[in-house]
């Protein structure tokens, strides 16, 4: 909704909502025609890099001291 005539903010607003849900890949993603073997290698990738992600974020959590239950596991504390 457009306030005060200020159409440039309600624009960009609308661009936030948009990129925040999503709308904005979708439509980059789809503006142009992309071979078969373009689009089966986009989604390799995304699927490949979102198990990558993944993995490393559980490593790192493991990492952090803080988060585990035993913070100095093996060593012995009298």
């Amino acid at each position: 909704m457009v306030q005060n005539n200020d159409v440039d903010g309600a624009f960009g607003l609308l661009n936030r909502l948009m990129d925040s849900e999503g709308m904005l890949k979708i439509i980059r993603r789809t503006q142009f025609y992309q071979k078969p073997y373009m689009q089966r290698k986009a989604l390799s990738m995304e699927a490949s890099t979102a198990i990558f992600n993944e993995d490393m974020n559980r490593k790192m959590k493991f990492l952090v001291r803080k988060n585990r239950p035993d913070k100095h596991p093996g060593q012995v504390t009298s």
